[in-house]
């Protein structure tokens, strides 16, 4: 489902006549996280996870938070809920074999730069990881999850959207309160500008908090459709955010098409996109997290604009992620402030 409207504007009636659920769904989070007794692995965990629901740039910062450890010696895996697959795992993923419908898109896409694993319960899936030799686990997703625990917990916010009204769902986008999120985090990222002034209120929730920025950048492949006309379809958390990008680069977008988060495309609905792309003398393009929702024989066909989140200050995030896995042992580069 598309996010309605007034769970970024507030507009009444409907926040204040779901309020009551949302304290029924807040409140049981907070009763499973206070009976849940966390396993403790032996490697350390990255948590990289939201306070609402919807988009707000997780995948791209965990790629990132990847490539960092890599370069660092540290040998680091994904671990996923696979949100939209039917497997339940643990599964490593295989992506010549696996495809959106068992494993989701967002462990596709990860698996394109380190090992991945889909694990519905993922006490299970970092065992099965620590056997395949990984040295740390990221988790995309999970800070909401109390069943492990977290050596860091990162928190990426959408410096557009912030916390919306603020409010838990079904009334608002929040997960959990604001200030019970940020209080078990570790750092909070904003992601673009900030115009929702998040770290505003993160600071005067909690004063000490580290708040970091971080912004996506276009890949060089996907700069080269400046001027090009193009046919967009996305289907993720917030479809204008790719809109913003197409825009960015240059293209010349034709027209643009919204899906809900994780829409399940079928063989005709590409096929119907791609004729309406023809007709409109257009390039079809989306994501790369919609591409991989797409089936083999449809996939060359569409464009991926593929994009890199990329830390404003990339010292101060190594800087915290070192100090978190200083108590484990030390891998190359690690205390070397890189």
């Amino acid at each position: 489902m598309l996010a309605p409207e007034f769970w970024i504007t507030g507009g009444k009636p409907w926040p204040l006549l779901l309020a009551p659920m949302g304290w029924v769904y807040s409140t049981t989070g907070k009763i499973e996280r206070l009976l849940t007794r966390p396993h403790r692995a032996v490697i350390p965990i990255i948590c990289v996870g939201n306070l609402t629901a919807g988009g707000t740039g997780k995948t791209p910062i965990a790629l990132s938070l990847a490539r960092l450890l890599a370069e660092n010696g540290i040998a680091p895996g994904f671990l996923t809920h696979g949100y939209g697959g039917t497997a339940r795992g643990p599964l490593a993923i295989d992506p010549a074999s696996h495809d959106a419908a068992l494993v989701g898109d967002e462990a596709l896409l990860l698996a394109t730069t380190a090992s991945t694993w889909v694990a519905k319960k993922r006490r299970a899936g970092i065992l099965s990881m620590i056997d395949a030799g990984i040295e740390c686990a990221i988790l995309d997703d999970g800070h909401q999850d109390p069943s492990l625990v977290k050596d860091i917990s990162l928190v990426v916010v959408d410096g557009e959207t912030g916390f919306g009204n603020e409010r838990c769902i079904p009334a608002g986008p929040l997960r959990e309160t604001v200030s019970a999120g940020i209080a078990r985090a570790d750092a909070i990222i904003v992601m673009g500008a900030d115009r929702a002034e998040v770290r505003k209120l993160v600071t005067h929730i909690h004063p000490e908090l580290p708040v970091l920025a971080a912004h996506l950048v276009p890949s060089a492949a996907a700069a080269g459709l400046k001027g090009r006309r193009v046919f967009a379809f996305a289907g993720i958390g917030q479809p204008e955010k790719f809109r913003a990008t197409l825009l960015q680069i240059g293209a010349n977008i034709q027209e643009f098409q919204a899906f809900p988060d994780h829409y399940p495309y079928s063989d005709d609905d590409i096929t119907r996109l791609l004729v309406t792309a023809k007709a409109a003398d257009a390039m079809a393009v989306t994501t790369a997290k919609d591409r991989m929702r797409l089936s083999t024989k449809l996939r060359a066909e569409v464009t991926a604009i593929e994009v890199t989140a990329v830390f404003d200050d990339p010292a101060a995030i190594w800087t915290l992620m070192a100090s978190a896995l200083s108590p484990w042992a030390a891998p190359k580069g690690l205390d070397q402030g890189a």
